[in-house]
């Protein structure tokens, strides 16, 4: 399981606005990752600061890369977007008398 500082740096990543974009654009692409190229041209940012926030995604285990030649392919790691789900969602109703 998954250690409480490595979901927020999971959350912290996901905090920011073009990371989050990113994720959203990788879930609704090709299950075999996405190609650079594509995610920039889509997002309409400066190749030096899209490499920046794939790293920090990549770095918390949020997104997978392949390359394949002279391209890198990203795709989100759906097994551990779903852990970080299913921490937020866990305990949920525990407490209270409603149910999620």
């Amino acid at each position: 399981m998954a250690s409480l500082a490595h979901h927020a740096e999971q959350l912290a990543a996901l905090g920011h606005p073009l990371r989050l974009s990113i994720v959203r654009k990788l879930v609704q692409g090709d299950v075999n990752g996405t190609a650079v190229g594509d995610l920039q041209t889509a997002l309409d940012v400066p190749w030096s600061t899209l490499s920046h926030h794939l790293e920090r995604l990549t770095v918390c285990g949020l997104l997978k890369q392949r390359p394949d030649g002279k391209y890198i392919y990203y795709r989100v790691d759906i097994a551990s977007l779903r852990k970080l789900t299913d921490y937020l969602w866990e305990d949920c109703c525990k407490g209270g008398g409603s149910c999620c």
